[in-house]
């Protein structure tokens, strides 16, 4: 058994880890037991992503990494950035990030969601210059409507921000996945009305063809 004293430095390095650490070493060890080719699409963000299992199904004439981490914010992509982007040089980067920002602390909004993105993406270029990279926005979710006008200023700053910058592209998954009376399309959402089913999917596979590298 583990001594009082063993048993104390360990459960403070654990209670010392970051968010998502281990999500990251997990990564880490998958890129060592089968290294992922270079040049790949590459998926990050949070559980939108993450939960997009079978991604590359949806476009079989493309290569992509998925290395998204589900619960993730903006803050933990700028944390991580060295150890879920740097080491792919990807081909392309396809980001979706900023509503956990929102919904983890009352006092975000849209703007910082903006300033966190900008962080973010200018830390990207700086490391890959040129890298073409995509942004979906922010989704429209059922159990999250209440944070809708602050995705929307959120969405609306990077869509202005990214038109300044080559070979980069703006994906509005918005009105796909809205009624006519304003409302998300509760048929594309799980039970838990904040992710998405396979009929979910299937409209960001539309909106995101046109985009993606080949």
């Amino acid at each position: 058994m583990l001594s009082l004293i063993a048993r104390l430095v360990l459960g403070q390095q654990t209670a010392t880890k970051p968010p998502f650490y281990d999500d990251v070493q997990k990564f880490k060890a998958a890129d060592i037991a089968n290294p992922p080719e270079k040049g790949q699409i590459l998926f990050i963000g949070s559980s939108s992503f993450t939960r997009w299992t079978d991604v590359s199904t949806y476009f079989p004439d493309r290569k992509i990494l998925n290395r998204a981490f589900g619960g993730s914010s903006l803050l933990d992509l700028i944390r991580y950035r060295r150890d879920v982007v740097n080491p792919y040089r990807a081909k392309q980067i396809v980001m979706y990030c900023g509503e956990n920002d929102l919904a983890g602390d009352p006092k975000c909004d849209g703007y910082d969601v903006y300033k966190r993105f900008k962080t973010f993406f200018r830390a990207v270029r700086r490391d890959q210059p040129g890298v073409p990279f995509v942004y979906v926005s922010l989704k429209p979710s059922p159990s999250r409507m209440h944070l809708f006008a602050k995705q929307t200023e959120g969405n609306r700053l990077i869509k202005a921000y990214l038109r300044k910058w080559k070979h980069t592209a703006y994906v509005d998954v918005v009105p796909l996945m809205m009624n006519p009376d304003g409302l998300p399309k509760p048929e594309i959402f799980v039970e838990d009305k904040l992710h998405m089913n396979a009929q979910g999917y299937a409209l960001w596979k539309t909106a995101l063809e046109p985009v993606l590298a080949k």
